[in-house]
């Protein structure tokens, strides 16, 4: 059927305007409130898509970085985003996305950044999607500034988010059970007395849960950048002071 032209057009539209406007204000509220019900259902199947996409990523994934640790991370977005006022749209994609390039960089015995393959991977992901450009670009910058040991820098809030979120999950009474999982993976002993931490070597026998709370875990609480972040971060750190200090205790037998 052909459309409206010229004048036709105009009259048309002027008469549907006229309409729109002669109607109740709640008739225009409820329209209102549907229109932002239709868009978050239609969110809330993209957010789900990509988690499934995600997921699929982490069925060989080492146990000290599987999919559960992407649920934490995403748990923590929501809480600290949610504090922080941020996008929790684009924090929910990000977070299920971040680790996406993991196996890559495994499989490469760390010659590739996971954070860069991952923010690849998520780039030609995000095309399939009807979501605003800006947000994507969000995204990415997400996924790629999220990394530790990283010349990236996170810049916009939602970056800031996962940042940090990430390095939570690190810490704390999750990070001392991961320290030890990564221990464990590599084939490490409990404890080596006789080692000084900062001189073990990496993914080796010596690479023990102590040495990874030295060398990296200790100095996260100074690298949080939101404020809830760093709430939450002191609040781990202080738990790890306590297990550890028990932890040397017993190793040397005095308690």
């Amino acid at each position: 059927m052909p459309g409206f032209t010229g004048r036709a057009a105009m009259t048309g539209a002027r008469t549907v305007g006229a309409l729109h406007d002669r109607n109740p204000p709640w008739i225009n509220a409820l329209e209102y409130v549907l229109k932002i019900m239709l868009s978050a259902s239609i969110m809330q199947a993209i957010i789900e898509s990509i988690r499934d996409f995600a997921k699929d990523h982490f069925s060989d994934a080492k146990y000290s970085h599987d999919w559960e640790h992407t649920e934490r991370v995403y748990k923590l977005c929501m809480h600290i985003g949610g504090v922080e006022g941020a996008d929790l749209e684009v924090l929910a994609i990000s977070a299920y996305l971040h680790d996406i390039g993991r196996s890559l960089q495994d499989t490469s015995k760390g010659t590739l950044c996971h954070a860069e393959q991952g923010a690849r991977i998520a780039a030609g992901l995000l095309d399939a999607y009807p979501l605003p450009q800006e947000k994507k670009e969000n995204i990415i910058h997400c996924i790629q500034s999220h990394r530790f040991r990283n010349s990236r820098h996170p810049e916009t809030l939602e970056a800031k988010v996962l940042f940090d979120a990430d390095k939570l999950d690190a810490i704390g009474a999750v990070g001392i059970a991961r320290a030890y999982l990564f221990a464990g993976e590599v084939g490490a002993v409990l404890h080596n007395p006789d080692m000084d931490p900062l001189m073990a070597k990496s993914y080796s026998k010596e690479d023990t849960g102590y040495r990874e709370y030295t060398v990296k875990l200790s100095k996260i609480k100074d690298k949080m950048l939101t404020g809830e972040g760093r709430h939450m971060a002191h609040e781990r750190h202080s738990f790890m002071e306590a297990f550890f200090e028990r932890f040397l205790k017993e190793i040397q037998g005095i308690v």
